[in-house]
C-alpha cells in the first residue's frame, strides 16, 4: 500500500510538472549605434577670413587661401561632432605682398618653422535657435590654448550631388597669446596693430 501510495505521488508530481510555465529569461535590449558619417570641405564654397585693427583708426582684413577640415558626427543634430581645421599659413593674403610677407615672418607667424594653424574640436554643443558653441584647441607657433566659437548652423540640403550643411564660425582672440607680439607705437601711442583679431570662418561641409 506504501508503495502504491509513493508511486502514486510521483506520478502526480511529474503531471503536475508538465503543466508549470516556466519563466523565460528577461529579453535582451540591443542597441544600434547610428554609423559615424565623415563629412569633409566643400572648399570653393568656405572661407577663413580675419580682421584686426591698424592705426586704431581702421580694420585690415585678410584671408587664408589653402585649408583643409574634416567633421566626423553620428547624429543628426550633430552634438557629438568631432571637427579638424587647419590652415597653411602660406597662403595668408590681405591683398599687400609687403604686409603678407611680414606677416609670414618671425616677428609674427614665422610660416617657415610653423607652417601651419591648427583646430582640434573638444565639443559641440547645440544651444537651440540654431546656435552651437564649439570648443576646442587652437595652435598658432608653439602655442596651443582653448577657444571658442559662436557658431551658426545654415541648414542642411542635398544638392550639387551630395549632402552639404553650412555652418558660420566667428571667435576672437588676442595675438599676444599666441606669440605674434610684433608691435609699433604712433606718434600718439597707440598701436599699429591691434591685440584683438576677429576669425570668422564660413563652412561647406559636405557629406563624403
Amino acid at each position: 500500500m506504501k508503495k502504491i501510495l509513493l508511486f502514486g505521488t510521483m506520478g502526480l508530481a511529474a503531471v503536475l510538472s508538465a503543466f508549470v510555465t516556466t519563466k523565460s529569461p528577461d529579453p535582451v535590449t540591443v542597441t544600434l549605434s547610428s554609423p559615424t558619417s565623415t563629412w569633409t570641405l566643400d572648399k570653393p564654397h568656405t572661407n577663413v577670413k580675419f580682421s584686426v585693427s591698424h592705426l586704431v583708426i581702421s580694420d585690415v582684413e585678410g584671408t587664408f587661401k589653402s585649408f583643409e577640415g574634416s567633421m566626423e558626427s553620428s547624429k543628426d543634430d550633430f552634438s557629438d561632432a568631432k571637427i579638424s581645421f587647419t590652415a597653411e599659413v602660406g597662403s595668408i593674403s590681405t591683398d599687400n605682398d609687403m604686409r603678407d610677407n611680414h606677416l609670414k615672418s618671425d616677428d609674427f607667424f614665422n610660416a617657415a618653422k610653423y607652417p601651419q594653424i591648427k583646430f582640434v574640436s573638444s565639443s559641440f554643443t547645440p544651444l537651440g535657435d540654431n546656435k552651437y558653441k564649439l570648443q576646442g584647441n587652437l595652435t598658432i607657433r608653439d602655442m596651443t590654448r582653448q577657444i571658442t566659437f559662436d557658431v551658426k548652423y545654415g541648414g542642411t540640403v542635398t544638392a550639387m550631388g551630395g549632402t552639404h550643411v553650412g555652418f558660420k564660425a566667428t571667435s576672437k582672440i588676442d595675438r599676444f597669446d599666441y606669440n605674434l607680439k610684433w608691435n609699433k607705437a604712433t606718434e600718439t601711442g597707440n598701436m599699429v596693430v591691434g591685440k584683438e583679431v576677429e576669425i570668422t570662418i564660413n563652412v561647406d561641409f559636405k557629406k563624403s
